[in-house]
Order: structure tokens, then sequence, then C-alpha cells
């Protein structure tokens, strides 16, 4: 049976690739900050999925908190620190807990699996389109979405022969945060004439991770959005 570890999988769209690998019968393992959150994602997942608490922004927690995983055929690291942060009015304190957790608490994650990765083991990590696309108060936001393409490259030699890549989406569109907002921005800027879905993020998330030719690779999930 394929194991695969959503960290951030209790999330809207890290709940619903989660579901996309437990339904067709993964051995799914989701995590969130709280224990009891993640087991109750869990357990409404079901298929067996078990729940964990790990928490990214205090990444010297990590090798403990994953001591019980021993065998990982597929890594996603969804997990988000998104707390609006401009040069104007900058939260020091803020910055250091959103980097630490998206670039530290990644990197940490990767080095601690590593040994425990089947020969065909694969990473995605999460991005996101502001690294393209800043926006009022995205300062941070988009300096670590930027750092992920990096890491994914240094990862991709450092842990070869397994592959590593990101995945960058734009706004999603059904996603909690903006699927009862009328006209969300972008959505008639972008080529398809809407914004991206969670399937489809999910979609493209088991592509990279079973595409045995794809590798310490950007894509970027938007409908077409940076073409116009």
């Amino acid at each position: 049976m394929t194991s695969t570890l959503i960290v951030g999988g209790s999330g809207g769209l890290g709940g619903v690739i989660a579901e996309h690998f437990a339904g067709r019968g993964d051995d799914v393992i989701v995590t969130a900050r709280d224990e009891a959150r993640a087991e109750a994602v869990a357990a409404r997942i079901g298929g067996g999925t078990r729940g964990l608490a790990l928490d990214l922004g205090r990444p010297e927690t990590i090798d403990a908190a994953l001591a019980d995983v021993t065998q990982i055929d597929h890594l996603v690291i969804t997990a988000v620190g998104q707390a609006a942060n401009t040069l104007a009015e900058f939260n020091i304190t803020d910055a250091v807990s959103a980097v630490t957790m998206k670039l530290v608490g990644y990197a940490e994650t990767v080095r601690v699996l590593r040994d425990r990765f089947t020969p065909q083991a694969s990473v995605v990590l999460f991005g996101g389109l502001a690294k393209e696309r800043p926006y009022p108060g995205s300062t941070i936001v988009s300096t670590f979405n930027a750092g992920i393409t990096g890491l994914v490259r240094t990862l991709a030699v450092e842990i070869a022969p397994h592959r590593v890549n990101a995945l960058h989406p734009g706004l999603i569109g059904d996603s909690p945060k903006w699927r009862d907002v009328p006209d969300p921005p972008h959505s008639a800027l972008t080529p398809i004439g809407r914004l991206v879905t969670m399937a489809e993020i999910a979609d493209a998330t088991d592509f990279l991770l079973h595409n045995t030719g794809v590798n310490a690779h950007d894509l970027h999930m938007d409908g077409g959005l940076l073409a116009t």
C-alpha cells in the first residue's frame, strides 16, 4: 500500500488532497499543529487515515513529532502562513514566524524523512503565485514563495534520486477563502475565464508525485493568469 503524508492536511486544500489519495486506497497521514484537529480530520476522511500533530513553526520539534512515521512513498507539504505584512508596517515577529515555518520547517521535514523514503518516493512543496504577482501586504508571502523555488532546486540535488517539485497555486475559486466571494480577483483575467479548483490542484499534485520525468520543477496552477 502506498504511504502518503500530507503536512497541513487538516486545512481546506490539504484536506482535499488527502481525500484524493485516501479515496484510491493510499495509507494517508494528515498533520495539524493541534493533535485533536488532525485526528478529527483523519476520522472524517476515513479509509484508515491517521492524524498527527506537527508544528512547522517549531522546526526543532519536527524530528520527534515524526518518530512514528516509518516509511513514506509520497510527501506533500501544503501548510501556509499568510499574515499580511508590508515594509510600511513591518511586523518582525510575524515575518520570522512565517519564514521559519515555510522554509526552515519545510526543509527540516524533508531532512527528517529522507532516510524513510522508499526508492520511488517523491516530494511536492507548496508555494504560491504571489512569488510572481505580489499584492499589497505580500512582502513576506512573495518572498518565502520565491524561496520555495530555491529550496526545491537544491533538494532535488541533495536527496537525488528522489524527485522534488513545487506547486504554486493562484487563487482557488472553491477554497473556503474565496468560494463565497462574488467576482473574486483574477477570475475575469484568466484565459479559462475562472479560477482553478481544489480538485484541479489535487490532480496536479498527483501528477507531480507520479510522473517520474518531472523534477526540480515549478508548476504554476493559475488558469493561465501569468500569460495575461
